[in-house]
């Protein structure tokens, strides 16, 4: 007789709370690993189907690195639905701007279309700095490599 592989129930979730400095990394790196843990893929009771995976906050997010010309030659476009209401804006324009807004993007678009990929993306915390007012939830350091 075969085992039944490991199903996680919604009830039996237990999150933890991490921080992730992205000061000096990669936007892609960054946002990567915190995908990877929204999801709950970095757990041996990950399933596909329930959202498993825990708190993020990312910190410093000013002070992400991009390679090559990415500064200037990538493009964030956002439309207001009328016609010619495109705005685009540079990469660099993003980061002295909004540089919460381009990580949070950038995760964003690793995670699952959908609603359960939605109900991940409520976790992540982006903040400008390096403070935060989630102390209280006791987060952990998560070093990236």
């Amino acid at each position: 007789m075969m085992k039944n592989s490991y199903m996680q129930k919604k009830e039996d979730i237990v999150r933890n709370w991490y921080v992730i400095d992205a000061e000096g990394q990669n936007l892609g790196r960054v946002a990567t690993k915190v995908a990877h843990v929204l999801r709950g893929k970095h757990k041996t009771t990950y399933t596909p189907h329930v959202d498993c995976g825990d708190f993020v906050i990312v910190v410093n997010a000013s002070k992400v690195n991009l390679t090559g010309n990415k500064l200037d030659d990538k493009m964030y476009y956002n439309h207001s639905g009328y016609t010619g209401g495109l705005r685009e804006r540079t990469a660099r324009e993003m980061k002295e701007k909004y540089p919460v807004e381009m990580v949070e993007r950038a995760v964003k678009g690793m995670l699952p279309k959908g609603r359960l990929g939605r109900q991940m993306y409520r976790k992540l915390f982006v903040y400008e700095g390096e403070n935060h007012p989630h102390m209280a939830q006791k987060p952990v350091e998560m070093k990236l490599n």
